[in-house]
């Protein structure tokens, strides 16, 4: 990556952490995201599954639902999102299946994670209605991120 992209990826993912701090404020677990169409933040996402009791407010879901909504398009194939979190396995289906071209994300999280896990449904391939899988780019500010 060059210093731009680097500056970009950080001012993205600076963003998502401001969220997860929200989340964690009100007792949800920290995590944030956003949604980014040509340098515009076009979705955000807070982690409510506690303060909604939806198992299914993840940060990650809630910004593509609201990218989804301003565009009015489910297809985010010029799209970027970036989560302090490795997406889970639910979200990473909901990524794929929206076609989002980049995922940004600050740190793993192992057995339920999109890439990390027994079921790594970003990395996939075999699923050809979903196209080809996102490009990831892993930890962008993971100490701060690890530190939520």
């Amino acid at each position: 990556m060059n210093k731009v992209e680097i500056q970009t990826h950080e001012f993205y993912m600076k963003k998502s952490i401001e969220l997860a701090k929200i989340a964690k404020q009100r007792g949800d677990s920290p995590v944030g995201s956003v949604v980014v169409r040509n340098n515009e933040i076009v979705g955000e996402g807070i982690e409510g599954n506690k303060t909604h009791n939806d198992i299914t407010f993840h940060a990650e879901i809630e910004a593509i639902r609201n990218a989804i909504k301003k565009l009015n398009t489910q297809d985010l194939s010029d799209c970027t999102l970036y989560t302090t979190h490795e997406p889970c396995i639910m979200c990473s289906y909901l990524i794929r299946h929206t076609k989002l071209k980049m995922v940004i994300t600050g740190r793993s999280t192992g057995e339920v994670g999109g890439f990390s896990s027994h079921y790594p449904l970003l990395l996939d391939n075999t699923i050809t209605r979903w196209g080809n899988p996102p490009i990831l780019i892993k930890g962008v500010l993971e100490n701060e991120c690890q530190g939520l």
